[in-house]
């Protein structure tokens, strides 16, 4: 938890590099909503659909766009980007515990382990022979780095997350509580006995400033690793599977599962539910809608979807019934066309001999 969480408006100014339309000496000591926000709470203004709050809020300080400046009727704090603003100022205010460095007498550190003096290692967490904590890492409870992984400097790793062997994660990452990085891809071969497992030689490699969400796995490589590279941020419950490529600063969020060999580009959002078939490109600059299903390549940026949206289930039926009856109408539509062009052609012949006759 931060020492300090009370701040004069001017060094929340200074900060955010805002402009002070106000008393810059005026504490504030919370963050909150426009609607909740009380005397000694900042709050902002990112969503136009929110402004109806602005003239009622009891904030001390708001942080706006110049244009609703004007009818902010508390201290401003005025920015292109109120929402970014809010999301460095979030860090200011933020209750989770700031560990300490030092190694909790029940976690287990294998003799070969490089572990920096800085780095918090939790209760029960267990770190496996040549892996490498880096400087300021945090290991919280419960977790397993396994043989030769590498954590960068100032990651922190939430309770119970899993490291498999040969990992390697860069610096600055956050990988929230229950994630599982570096398991066995889904890989077998179909022989006569049954199935017959690969195994899963390649690692995962991890870039820097990178967050994986709570329940999230991404698999080890086949042969090659599976890489996420730097500014990736990834939603809980996300599935990454073997030999996968994430470009940088791609978004995805919950619920998205991401078939083997699958390289997406940078700069995607890939949205709730999406599934992507495996060994196949999407380019940089993609956006996905959720629940979108992608069967093939992308190759140009822009925003795609698929599936249909809800409706009441006597709508729903109908839609369903007339969807099973598009290919009988698309047979009956084409037979109408070749009707109408041989009618065509007949009306053409008989004006031809008309014009013959004469």
């Amino acid at each position: 938890m931060a020492e300090n969480q009370s701040y004069s408006l001017g060094q929340i100014a200074g900060l955010l590099k805002a402009e002070l339309r106000g008393d810059a000496s005026v504490v504030i000591s919370g963050l909150a909503t426009l609607q909740a926000a009380t005397q000694g709470q900042i709050t902002f203004l990112a969503n136009p659909a929110y402004a109806r709050f602005l003239a009622q809020t009891r904030a001390s300080a708001v942080i706006v766009h110049p244009r609703q400046a004007s009818e902010c009727p508390v201290d401003a704090l005025v920015m292109d980007n109120p929402y970014l603003g809010y999301a460095a100022l979030s860090h200011l205010f933020d209750p989770a515990p700031v560990r300490p460095a030092g190694r909790h007498a029940s976690a287990v550190i294998a003799a070969s382990a490089q572990v920096a003096d800085s780095a918090y290692i939790g209760p029960h967490a267990v770190i496996c022979d040549h892996a490498v904590v880096g400087e300021k890492v945090v290991i919280d409870s419960g977790v397993h780095v396994g043989e030769a992984s590498i954590i960068g400097k100032g990651t922190r790793i939430r309770a119970n997350t899993v490291i498999y062997h040969g990992v390697v994660i860069g610096e600055e990452c956050l990988i929230q509580a229950g994630a599982v990085i570096g398991g066995d891809g889904f890989g077998f071969a179909p022989g006569a006995t049954g199935w017959q497992k690969i195994a899963q030689i390649g690692g995962v490699r991890i870039g820097n400033r990178v967050e994986i969400g709570a329940g999230t796995t991404i698999d080890r490589g086949a042969l090659d690793d599976t890489l996420i590279h730097d500014g990736v941020i990834i939603d809980n419950l996300v599935q990454i599977a073997h030999n996968v490529q994430i470009g940088a600063n791609t978004a995805i969020a919950a619920c998205a599962g991401i078939a083997g060999s699958a390289k997406i580009g940078s700069n995607c959002v890939i949205g709730g539910g999406c599934g992507i078939v495996g060994h196949i490109e999407i380019a940089d600059g993609v956006h996905l809608t959720g629940m979108t299903m992608v069967t093939k390549g992308i190759t140009e940026s822009g925003l795609y979807s698929s599936g249909t949206s809800f409706g009441s289930n006597a709508q729903w039926r109908k839609s369903v019934a007339r969807f099973w009856q598009l290919n009988d109408l698309a047979k009956k539509l084409k037979d109408v066309e070749k009707e109408v062009r041989t009618l065509h052609a007949e009306s053409d012949s008989r004006s031809s001999s008309k014009e013959r006759s004469q």
